[in-house]
């Protein structure tokens, strides 16, 4: 029941939140860094610091402060310092930092111009190398005059297809190249280089001597994207080597630590990039072949159960356990995303952290113990710690604790039902707080992106404001998502939008016959593929009473080469549009226009480049032209992923665009 005191969820609520991400467990299993974001309300930003705990439990403590972002916390092997990435000394340059363990000031490493993604610290502690992207040579030229400064930019000269980035903007031309840098002398060393070919993901060797990384180095890997291999060369820089695998993508290589083994993250293929991501290892001195050791689970290897509060879709480095036996990953299925150790000698895999809910990072100390960030429907995520001996897991944080006590939060319910095509479909309905069965109550479909993810037992601060309101709130995971196995999440290739219709209309069926559901009051509501299906759904059916759709899709001819990624085309006929025009159109939403009544909403960001806001406006001139009930809402400066990570007035204000909408056409308020 609902006290007196607890109120729905409200979109200003998201202004409270701090949300913790990136455990980092020290070596000796002592002590857990992690990141904590607030936001600023009165300046509209998002800053982020290093707070630190005991494993052994206790109040946690900030370790860096300031209105900063400090990230990506990295302890030395020797676990006497932190390198980490920081914007305290420039708003719009990140730069690594090292600090001790023990407290004191933060050393600034770096004065580099660019962007750092990986970097790793050496096994003597003693060096870190980097993956780094240098700016833009005449970018740079730019801001040391100011002349050209205040004029800005005249033309972009582009010749490959990785020339834009959403949430980024328009790339460096420079390619990502790797270094080392010595803690002592401060003396980089540039071990890779070239105009064509990136490199990323580096890790060491334990004796220190060698770097493996991953590198496409095709003619063209900007039209062969997913052609990559594993490569090593020598720590001090020289001729690298290949190591002989698979064609297809591959990522997050990492040596065992007895140095006979290098394990990474890959899918074969050079055109299914939809398929489950796979551990694999392979002898390091390339002497066989790689050897896949989770395939016959048929899983998805990496947390993509989806959340708009916690992270999802990180790095999914394997780690290895010390003996070099067996290694720990993130495995997402059935909506969930659990730990498993799995053996090198092909054993079954054992699941070593499990329950309702999902598993946003980890990392592991030497011994064994694990630090990780667990989210579940009610609680937006806390870090814990696992005994390696006992199994027994405790909890170390309670962040956002005093504003969950506050909070009038439904009941989820998880249910499997028999869909179409003889699929077993898994959802859940996520019921208005004081819920009373007697009643009939108004509900919204929710469909989510990718669509190579999965929703699932995890926060979210949307579906629980829609329901605070007075809304059942029902999701499921059609085909096409992850979590279920390869020929699940290859249904849609070819007909994107078929079998995810047949299945979100099963769903719907089954949730609209409850007796507590008033099957004449549905909204639907999705963003990227998930506002494509609402679009595909709005002209297919016209059973919901309002719908809301969000950066999506609308005509797949015109999108085919407007976004930062290309390869989806792989998914809608193989092959670019000029080649397969009818196919493009046959599963493009915008020709079933003419058969939309439904009062539809449009939800786009200005700056969206992986859906260009022209799929928005092309829905909104055919719905606006036939005299549908429209209005479309832009966003300026905010990109796709606006919904989670976008300015915090901006989120609320969207999410109460979408409920207006719906208490206007759903409850007909």
């Amino acid at each position: 029941m609902t006290t007196p005191k607890q109120a729905p969820v409200q979109p200003d609520d998201l202004y409270e939140l701090r949300l913790l991400s990136d455990p980092q467990i020290a070596p000796d299993a002592s002590r857990i860094v992690y990141t904590l974001q607030r936001v600023d309300r009165e300046q509209e930003k998002k800053y982020s610091n290093l707070w630190m705990v005991s494993a052994q439990g206790g109040a946690p403590r900030s370790f860096t402060t300031g209105d900063q972002t400090d990230r990506q916390p990295r302890w030395s092997p020797d676990g006497r310092f932190l390198a980490f990435l920081s914007n305290r000394d420039d708003e719009k340059q990140f730069n690594l930092y090292r600090i001790p363990t023990d407290g004191g000031e933060a050393q600034r490493l770096t004065d580099w111009k660019g962007e750092f993604a990986d970097f790793a610290w050496s096994p003597d502690s003693k060096q870190l190398v980097i993956q780094f992207r240098k700016k833009d040579p005449e970018a740079v030229e730019r801001e040391q005059d100011e002349t050209k400064k205040r004029l800005g930019i005249v033309a972009r000269r582009i010749s490959r297809l990785d020339y834009k980035a959403d949430g980024s903007g328009y790339v460096s031309p420079e390619r990502w190249h790797l270094w080392t840098l010595d803690m002592e002398t401060g003396e980089a060393l540039q071990l890779t280089n070239g105009d064509v070919h990136d490199e990323r993901n580096p890790a060491w060797s334990p004796d220190g001597e060698q770097i493996v990384f991953v590198s496409n180095r095709t003619p063209q890997p900007d039209l062969d994207p997913l052609n990559d291999e594993l490569w090593i060369m020598p720590a001090t820089g020289g001729e690298m080597r290949r190591i002989e695998t698979f064609s297809g993508r591959k990522a997050s290589p990492r040596f065992s630590p007895d140095g006979q083994w290098i394990a990474f993250t890959g899918s074969e293929g050079l055109r299914q990039f939809w398929r489950n991501l796979d551990l694999w290892i392979v002898p390091a001195d390339g002497s066989g072949s790689a050897h896949n050791l989770t395939g016959p689970q048929d899983v998805n290897v990496g947390n993509v159960t989806l959340s708009d509060v916690a992270p999802y879709g990180l790095d999914a480095a394997p780690i290895w356990r010390k003996d070099s036996q067996s290694l720990f990953v993130p495995v997402s299925q059935h909506g969930r995303t659990f730990v498993w150790s799995v053996p090198v000698a092909g054993d079954e895999p054992e699941v070593v952290v499990y329950g309702d809910g999902a598993v946003a990072a980890f990392s592991v100390a030497d011994d064994g113990t694990m630090a990780y960030q667990w989210t579940t429907p009610s609680n937006p995520g806390q870090l814990w710690r696992r005994d390696p001996s006992s199994g027994e897991v405790i909890q170390l944080t309670t962040e956002n604790d005093a504003l969950l006590a506050q909070w009038a939060l439904g009941r989820q319910e998880e249910v499997w039902i028999d869909g179409p095509d003889g699929v077993r479909l898994q959802g859940w309905i996520l019921l208005p707080p004081g819920f009373d069965p007697t009643k009939r109550y108004p509900a919204i479909l929710e469909i989510h992106g990718g669509p190579m993810l999965q929703y699932g037992q995890t926060f979210f601060h949307e579906f629980h404001f829609l329901a605070g309101q007075g809304y059942v709130v029902f999701f499921t995971n059609p085909r096409g998502s992850r979590g279920y196995g390869n020929d699940f999440v290859s249904a849609i290739v070819g007909d994107f939008g078929g079998p995810a219709y047949a299945d979100l209309m099963a769903w719907t069926d089954y949730v609209a016959a409850l007796p507590y559901v008033d099957e004449n009051r549905l909204g639907v509501t999705g963003g990227s593929y998930g506002g494509y299906m609402t679009n595909w759904i709005v002209g297919h059916t016209d059973r919901f009473q309002g719908a809301v759709t969000q950066r999506s899709l609308s005509n797949l001819i015109s999108f085919n080469g407007s976004s930062d990624v290309w390869l989806f085309e792989l998914l809608f006929a193989g092959k670019p549009a000029w080649e397969a025009l009818e196919d493009y159109w046959r599963q493009s939403p915008l020709a079933y226009v003419g058969n939309v009544t439904t009062p539809t909403l449009i939800i786009h960001s200005e700056q969206d480049l992986r859906v260009a806001q022209e799929q928005a406006e092309q829905f909104f001139k055919a719905l606006r032209s036939r005299g549908v009930k429209t209005e479309l809402i832009l966003f300026p400066e905010e990109s796709h992923g606006l919904s989670r990570g976008g300015r915090t007035d901006r989120r609320v204000a969207r999410l109460q665009h979408i409920l207006r909408w719906f208490d206007e056409h759903v409850r007909g308020t």
